[in-house]
């Protein structure tokens, strides 16, 4: 078996989707029960400033290089049976609608606004006010993002898999 930039950059398509799908789960399953424990302050706090920390250069490729990994998955495979096709078609647009997209129409705006809030002047009601207005929905989009990037982790593995038997069994 050859291997070429088509196949490792569906192999990397799939490893970053998993380490995307490995965050959003972490997120989901630890850290905002977690914080979610906290009083509103310390909660918004805590937010705060994982979500400023969190955005830096890894991060962005982790999370947003599946989408064009995807998109170029599905050029150079686009000739493969339709099956595989198919696979890899609906795991890149559920990662690009359920994950990117939801994250930047969804998500990040909810980011903004409590990043926009000088959280040591609130008062205890303006704070409960901002928890409630941010915690539900963010988690809320939060888990569309945990469900789509492991739908999509999975439909990826299914397609690698797929990709590597036809290739071995064409005695590429």
């Amino acid at each position: 078996m050859d291997i070429t930039f088509e196949y490792i950059a569906m192999a990397l398509l799939v490893f970053l989707t998993g380490l995307s799908a490995g965050l959003c789960f972490t997120w989901t399953n630890a850290i905002t029960p977690g914080i979610g424990r906290l009083d509103d302050m310390s909660y918004l706090l805590s937010f705060q400033q994982m979500n400023r920390t969190i955005v830096n250069p890894m991060f962005l490729i982790a999370f947003f290089g599946p989408v064009i990994l995807g998109l170029h998955s599905l050029i150079a495979f686009r000739g493969a049976t339709t099956a595989l096709f198919w696979v890899l078609l609906v795991a890149v647009a559920i990662y690009f609608v359920g994950v990117a997209l939801v994250t930047i129409f969804g998500n990040v705006p909810l980011n903004n606004i409590l990043d926009a809030t000088e959280l040591s002047t609130a008062n205890q009601v303006d704070l409960k006010t901002l928890r409630e207005l941010f915690e539900v929905k963010w988690n809320h989009l939060h888990l569309i993002r945990t469900i789509s990037a492991t739908v999509s982790f999975a439909l990826l593995i299914i397609s690698l898999i797929q990709i590597t038997r036809n290739t071995i069994g064409n005695g590429i």
